[in-house]
């Protein structure tokens, strides 16, 4: 697969109430091989999201069920627009559970640093100055491969299976080892059951059979 068809899968959605700025980001994004969707607030951002916008009338038309949502892999808005700015849609975005994992990325031609550090502070993940350049859209690659790539989670260790078979042989050696040592009680063991079986067949068992000698077997000398 090459970078082109890589990068050609992810979708950003575009948002600036400046048709101009809008053209150009658009221009960008795809010579880039993004896929992009663009929008000229962030109100109809929310509707191709899937979210209402809080100030529109539940009976209106564009609230009803008819708006479209689209799987965005990343957003790139305006921060001075109309209604609602960018730094709004922003926290509309970051405070939804279904969308808080998208990528947001704040757009403004003023450099005003207090702004900049309040979005990024609030989860934006870039800042660009207009007017936006072809440099500026490398560094969104980096942003989008980061939410893009699965955690990896810890795989089981597997014994190895010569060291499975390895243990019972060692555990089957150490009884033997344990059997030998004690033979003692192996042997008076084994010497148990040896007269058992013999008094149960009616033999005499081996100490019974042990010679005796009688009081007449003593040697007497008379005189």
């Amino acid at each position: 697969m090459t970078v082109v068809d890589s990068e050609s899968r992810f979708h950003v959605l575009a948002v600036d109430d400046s048709l101009i700025d809008r053209k150009l980001i658009e221009m960008l994004l795809k010579n880039s091989s993004y896929q992009v969707t663009t929008v000229d607030s962030g109100s109809k951002a929310l509707e191709l999201l899937g979210l209402r916008d809080e100030g529109d009338d539940s009976s209106s038309p564009s609230s009803s069920s008819d708006h479209q949502e689209i799987d965005v892999n990343l957003i790139i808005t305006d921060y001075c627009m109309p209604g609602m700015t960018g730094y709004d849609l922003l926290k509309r975005v970051k405070g939804s559970s279904s969308l808080k994992d998208i990528p947001v990325v704040i757009m403004s031609s003023e450099n005003v640093p207090a702004r900049i550090n309040r979005c990024l502070e609030d989860g934006a993940e870039e800042f660009f100055l207009k007017p936006v350049k072809l440099a500026d859209m490398k560094k969104l690659k980096s942003h989008l491969l980061k939410k893009k790539q699965p955690m990896s989670q810890p795989q089981p260790q597997i014994q190895p299976e010569a060291e499975q078979l390895e243990r019972p042989a060692q555990e089957q050696e150490e009884a033997v080892a344990e059997v030998a040592a004690d033979g003692t009680i192996s042997d008076c063991n084994c010497n148990k059951r040896k007269a058992a079986a013999m008094e149960q067949e009616g033999l005499p068992s081996p100490e019974t059979t042990k010679p005796r000698l009688s009081n007449s077997s003593s040697l007497a000398v008379e005189t």
